[in-house]
């Protein structure tokens, strides 16, 4: 009996802490959009324009972008910049226009 109760109460706080991270993420979703278009963007110039590499360009985030994760497309000169199953955006270079960012998907 003693067991259950444990086994119940384990299951109970798992439960609270997977629903306050589900919480947690889902309101800071908007600011996670914006921190992943804005990495994206300058990441994009510093390996298209600036010819630094991916890795050398996170020098260029600003203070808590470090749960972004970059990764490049050399065949469409493509950055993509992602928090992993939450948000993901890309820029594409563009000899003419510069580094353009994906129009936003709802």
């Amino acid at each position: 009996m003693n067991a259950r109760r444990i086994l119940i109460g384990s299951l109970v706080v798992i439960a609270l802490i997977a629903g306050g991270a589900y919480a947690y993420i889902q309101k800071q979703r908007p600011l996670l959009e914006l921190g992943v278009g804005y990495g994206a963007r300058v990441a994009c110039g510093c390996v298209y324009m600036g010819k630094r590499t991916l890795e050398d360009c996170y020098k260029d985030f600003e203070p808590g972008m470090e749960p972004i994760q970059l990764s490049e497309d050399p065949k469409t000169k493509t950055i993509t910049a992602s928090v992993p199953l939450i948000a993901s955006r890309s820029a594409t270079y563009d000899p003419v226009l510069g580094c353009q960012p994906e129009p936003y998907k709802k």
